[in-house]
């Protein structure tokens, strides 16, 4: 009982179903590509740091010493009184604090420009991880197509070696001959080939799914024909990520023009300085001493108003370039939907058909046989009536597997 339960477990594992939707899961969570996300949310937070560090007392230490060819010199001599002038070399070490009071909304528009720069890098991340959803659909639909051929291959060898058998007993009967029976057993060779061919292009798919998925895939693994949940058309919205991504390039911009204005504000702040050097703040006295000085600073630089203007226009320009990026996009998106369904309906069409041609086909087969046991037809052309009879199946399996293929196409192109 404990052996039979426990094979039981071993046949659900080793064919066990899989399901579309679990590999473009497993892939989004495998890819190394989604370790970026966290880089790029640290960054955006390293960066929001370094500039709320704007509004820290900033400290620097500064030393020189100089000499000058002249210095100035009192041009009045008084009795008993020795003025001595300045002198030629001078010395100074000062340390100043600086401490920054308003700065015209600089920082705060660094802080957003870093937030609008995060948002287009992740942006891009979500259009490069979305484009594996298509690899995964190519594989696995892949996969779908060669398996319906394997099974097609087998049912047509199951058929060759019945006409073997029974070319077999005409040839005891004398109704055939040893070169009908060869012929049957070239096919029979040519579809074994044929079945190797498509066992090794599934188990290269496979591997190549595994290596999406993050996981071994068991050769016999069931793929799992996925069903569309809802209807998808050429008049389907439009939800790919790539609108995203220019949204936040937009707003990215908005954020660059409103610091265009920050830029000609004026700045305030605080300073202390404190230094030793010869001559001091005296400078009558020829000795080195220490001194000091604070006081309110007021910076305002006009230099960026020569090149507001430009500045603006550049980013104008960067916004209908933006704009006509967009456009294309949607332009070649509806044009690739418009194809995807149009293929998708001519294959619907191609459908409607399959079923008869098989049924003829079959019947065209019957014929052939019951012609060859009567004597009035060859081995070789039952034998192409057969082939014949294989391709309309395969063709219908194909035909369902690529319209199944073609509507997660369409929902990938839209995102719907």
């Amino acid at each position: 009982m404990i052996f039979s339960f426990s094979f039981l477990l071993y046949v659900a594992g080793a064919y066990a179903q899989i399901t579309l939707e679990e590999c473009q899961r497993k892939t989004q969570d495998n890819y190394p590509l989604v370790h970026q996300y966290g880089l790029v949310e640290k960054t955006k937070e390293y960066n929001l740091e370094n500039a709320a560090k704007g509004y820290l007392p900033q400290f620097a230490l500064s030393a020189k010493a100089s000499y000058q060819s002249d210095v100035t010199e009192i041009p009045v001599k008084l009795p008993g009184v020795d003025l001595k002038g300045l002198p030629k070399d001078q010395y100074q070490v000062m340390l100043e604090l600086q401490q920054k009071i308003w700065d015209g909304g600089g920082i705060r528009m660094q802080k957003k420009q870093t937030i609008a720069e995060a948002e287009v890098e992740k942006e891009k991340l979500n259009v490069d991880m979305y484009a594996l959803n298509d690899r995964v659909n190519d594989l696995y639909f892949g996969i779908l197509l060669l398996d319906e051929q394997i099974k097609q291959n087998t049912l047509l060898q199951d058929e060759l070696e019945r006409n073997y058998r029974q070319i077999t007993a005409y040839v005891e009967n004398g109704i055939a001959n040893q070169a009908d029976l060869d012929a049957v057993k070239v096919e029979q060779l040519n579809t074994k080939q044929k079945r190797i061919d498509l066992v090794s292009s599934r188990a290269a798919y496979l591997k190549m799914l595994s290596l999406l998925v993050g996981e071994a895939l068991s050769p016999e693994a069931v793929l799992e024909k996925p069903v569309p949940q809802s209807t998808v058309s050429a008049v389907s919205e439009i939800r790919r990520p790539e609108l995203a991504l220019f949204d936040a390039q937009g707003a990215g911009l908005q954020v660059q023009e409103k610091a265009l204005n920050v830029r000609h504000l004026p700045q305030f702040g605080l300073f202390v300085q404190g230094a030793y050097g010869n001559p001091g703040l005296d400078m009558l006295k020829n000795e080195f001493s220490p001194y000091y000085m604070a006081g309110v600073r007021l910076s305002w630089n006009f230099g960026s108003l020569y090149t507001l203007k430009n500045d603006r226009r550049v980013i104008e320009k960067k916004r209908q370039q933006l704009d006509n990026n967009r456009d294309i996009f949607l332009f070649n998106t509806r044009l690739e939907m418009t194809q995807q369904d149009q293929a998708i309906h001519s294959l619907e069409k191609q459908m409607r058909d399959d079923d008869e041609i098989i049924r003829l086909r079959t019947n065209i087969r019957k014929a052939a046989e019951a012609k060859v046991a009567n004597g009035t037809l060859t081995v070789t052309e039952m034998l192409r009536e057969l082939t014949n009879e294989s391709l309309a199946r395969q063709s219908k399996a194909m035909h369902e597997i690529q319209r199944l293929m073609g509507i997660y196409q369409l929902k990938y192109t839209t995102n719907y």
